[in-house]
């Protein structure tokens, strides 16, 4: 019987130690140690491994490979321009977000493909429900109802798909690993094995992931580290909008980002996604000012909306949606000492709308503009967009990308600003 020795793994970068400690010695990061069991054999020896074949670059035929088109042009970006065999994606987000109903929209369009669904977390019949919702056709998909990976393995082995989904790889568990379902020894394990699987059988493999409350994706790094492409869907389940990033991609940029909107038929793809965030305006709004922030390469247009009252307590209320609260606070500080806007005694509040988050500092002038409207009671020219970031010395800068925003809102019509005055 082999023996078992204890080992504790970093769930932030993957670092295994001999013993706990409450830092991890490789990236510092506080109680991220968790335990975990491997096998120890001191009898068995190390083989050696032939090698495969030695190749150069020059002799590879890359027009060989062809990727797969997912029928959805924003998912396809995402990618790099489709999906390549044999490669393993991580799609990630939070529950109820659109993960599975994004999954089986491009199922229905890939053709002339066979497709395995591993489905951990509910029957086919459950699917067979929402596809009916969401108005797609999976006659060409096959379901295997298991949460078992040898099962899995066998299926594969002997029908030898194109294509593989499995949802999700928290609930899939081997019998050959004595760790529970979603623990760290299991995630580990079934991983690489399944990537093992893809690339020894040309499989493309779309592995459905959870987050935790922190909005990471649940198990080690190390998970992260063994697939090719590391996609999430962020946004907010009450709101309609979904962004869909690339946090790894071995084959093509993490620049690209996929706009998307939820309703009944399930993530429609938003065509133009600069101009979506724009609300109805009047000629002149007061306490409305549009700025320009990047998601990815892509430049969008946001509506900042900024109100001012008289507060009724000793204290000033300073409320940020869409929109860092910390930075919020800097504004008003400079906003009071540079330009004479006395917000002392006044109540604040900032709202980006479409509920769209902003991230960056490009939309500073935007708000400062906005807030400085609201106060003086002026309205503000409904076709400027303020790009600017503001600095602590009152002065006004230029950002990143300032030439792709600023054709992105000629394109569109709009004058551009960098001028506080």
């Amino acid at each position: 019987m082999p023996k078992l020795k204890t080992i504790y793994i970093c769930t932030n970068c993957g670092r295994e130690h001999p013993k706990w400690q409450g830092q991890c010695s490789e990236c510092n990061e506080w109680n991220s140690l968790v335990e975990d069991v491997v096998e120890k054999n001191p009898y068995k020896k190390k083989s050696v491994v032939s090698s495969a074949g030695v190749r150069k670059l020059s002799e590879i035929d890359h027009k060989a490979v062809v990727r797969m088109q997912t029928g959805i042009s924003e998912f396809d970006r995402v990618l790099g321009g489709g999906i390549v065999p044999g490669s393993v994606t991580l799609l990630g987000g939070e529950p109820g977000i659109g993960k599975s109903t994004l999954t089986l929209q491009f199922l229905d369009r890939l053709k002339g493909q066979e497709v395995y669904y591993v489905a951990g977390e509910e029957s086919a019949e459950q699917i067979s429900l929402r596809a009916n919702r969401l108005g797609v056709s999976l006659d060409t998909v096959s379901f295997l109802e298991t949460s078992v990976l040898e099962e899995v393995a066998r299926e594969i082995e002997s029908n030898k798909p194109d294509f593989l989904v499995i949802d999700s790889i928290q609930v899939i568990k081997s019998l050959e690993n004595d760790g529970v379902p979603g623990g760290i020894s299991q995630i580990r394990y079934i991983a690489d094995a399944i990537v093992k699987l893809a690339k020894s059988k040309n499989i493309s493999v779309v592995l459905i992931g959870h987050v935790t409350k922190d909005g990471e994706l649940a198990g080690p790094k190390l998970l992260e580290h063994l697939v090719d492409t590391v996609l999430y869907i962020e946004g907010d389940k009450i709101k309609s909008y979904r962004f869909l990033k690339s946090i790894k991609n071995r084959f093509g940029s993490t620049d690209e980002v996929g706009i998307f909107r939820m309703d009944t038929a399930g993530l429609v793809e938003v065509p133009d996604p600069a101009a979506e965030f724009i609300e109805e305006r009047e000629e002149m709004v007061i306490g409305s000012a549009l700025g320009c922030t990047m998601e990815g390469n892509r430049p969008l247009v946001v509506e900042v909306q900024a109100l001012t009252s008289a507060s009724a307590f000793g204290y000033p209320k300073r409320s940020a949606t869409g929109f860092d609260q910390n930075r919020l606070l800097m504004i008003i500080a400079v906003l009071q000492k540079y330009f004479g806007i006395d917000l002392s005694s006044q109540d604040v509040f900032v709202n980006v709308s479409g509920g769209f988050k902003i991230r960056e500092t490009a939309c500073d002038l935007a708000v400062m503009k906005a807030i400085m409207s609201s106060y003086s009671k002026k309205p503000l020219k409904h076709n400027v967009v303020y790009i600017g970031e503001a600095g602590l010395t009152g002065k006004i800068r230029n950002v990143a990308y300032q030439e792709l925003r600023e054709q992105e809102m000629k394109r569109l019509g709009f004058d551009i600003t960098n001028k506080i005055g």
